[in-house]
């Protein structure tokens, strides 16, 4: 495989390049910013790009707007991010620009030389890559959201107040209902979200996070 490796730490940077040279593919070039990203890619077409989703010079999602960037301008060059952390919102941009020849990977799994590079072999091929972690968490927002939609008009009206810090009384005021009506509203959304009572966990404010999440 041809690889472009776009990553801000120098000694990263060096042991990827390493590390998929002694496998024999050959690494057109290995840039720190997403600028030299883009510009690399450019002028090698490579087959794949290996790239960090924080880098300079804000190390926010400077790598990850490249890499997406990247796929618009070339479908062909698979592009396979990388993070420290897991950050679904940013395996969610990716992949709405398309799934085919895309991964997303923690850091970690550079440590397993076989595992990175099958990875890179299968989004080079036009195939996904992903985390189990960051599969994880997905699947878990995805079933947050399915759980949102079961909820009635009226019960969606409860948890958006809610979400605004408003108190049970204050709802029923906004609503035009009795508090006891809104309390059956909140048992609602509490039970359709699966949130049990429980002493180390403040269910209103898990609700609310399920909804701003979603």
């Amino acid at each position: 495989m041809r690889v472009v490796i776009a990553e801000d730490a120098a000694v990263l940077r060096e042991l990827l390049a390493l590390m998929l040279t002694d496998r024999g593919h050959e690494v057109c070039a290995a840039v720190g910013d997403a600028d030299a990203l883009r510009a690399a890619v450019a002028e090698h077409r490579p087959d794949v790009a290996v790239v960090d989703i924080r880098m300079p010079p804000a190390h926010t999602d400077e790598g990850l707007r490249a890499a997406i960037a990247v796929r618009e301008e070339f479908p062909g060059t698979g592009v396979l991010l990388f993070s420290q952390y897991i950050e679904t919102k940013y395996a969610t941009r990716l992949l709405a620009a398309g799934s085919a020849g895309v991964g997303y990977l923690l850091k970690d799994r550079v440590a397993n030389v076989a595992e990175f590079a099958d990875a890179l072999r299968r989004v080079a091929g036009g195939g996904t890559a992903l985390d189990p972690e960051v599969v994880t968490q997905l699947a878990g927002a995805a079933r947050g959201a399915e759980a949102l939609g079961t909820l009635t008009a009226r019960e969606s009206e409860v948890l958006a107040l809610m979400a605004e810090g408003r108190s049970n009384a204050a709802i029923a005021q906004a609503l035009v209902v009795s508090p006891g009506t809104v309390e059956k509203h909140v048992a609602a959304v509490f039970t359709k979200l699966n949130l049990p009572p429980s002493e180390d966990a403040n269910r209103r404010v898990l609700a609310v996070l399920r909804y701003l999440g979603a």
